[in-house]
């Protein structure tokens, strides 16, 4: 199933158990954060939280939720990136990076109706992406990738610009989060 082997990248990525006073997201395990995991009724200690339960957070918040998994069966890499860019920044901003590289790509505006840059993947949003896609092609989904990594590599350099305690993960994030 594409969902599980998405979720294996992340948890990959995102590796185990860890508690950097540095780091902004503070005490994690598989990528799961403790306001997270205690929003999703866990209450014990995050070095001994379940993967089952970081796996089924991961699809409810971070695939389903937000309708990546609709993203995920019109194209698996955009899906993914999407999903990636969730799990480390917020489905939100993902889906607004998605919505407004389609705004702009949209040259005439005639292609599919301009987006509300909102966060929030509808039947118009998911409707505009198939739109490019059939209109594009494989180079589109190629360059929608660039896009979305653009965002993503911008975004964490102006968290690094804003918080200088920061940029000491700021070569990590772009060795694991943003693809080539």
């Amino acid at each position: 199933m594409l969902i599980a082997r998405v979720i294996d990248d992340v948890l990959r990525t995102e590796g185990g158990y860890v508690n950097d006073p540095q780091d902004k997201g503070g005490e994690t395990n598989f990528g799961i954060t403790v306001a997270v995991a205690r929003a999703n009724g866990y209450t014990g200690p995050m070095r001994d939280l379940p993967v089952a339960l970081a796996r089924a957070i991961y699809t409810a918040r971070y695939i389903t939720g937000p309708k990546f998994d609709q993203v995920l069966a019109m194209h698996a890499g955009i899906g993914a990136e999407l999903i990636d860019t969730g799990v480390n920044m917020g489905p939100r901003v993902a889906a607004e990076f998605l919505q407004r590289w389609l705004n702009g790509f949209n040259d005439t505006g005639a292609r599919y109706p301009a987006l509300t840059v909102d966060g929030n993947l509808g039947t118009q949003s998911l409707g505009a992406l198939a739109a490019f896609l059939a209109w594009r092609g494989q180079e589109g989904a190629t360059v929608m990738l660039r896009a979305l990594n653009g965002l993503q590599a911008a975004r964490y350099l102006d968290i690094t610009e804003a918080n200088k305690t920061q940029r000491r993960f700021l070569f990590g994030w772009l060795r694991t989060r943003v693809a080539l």
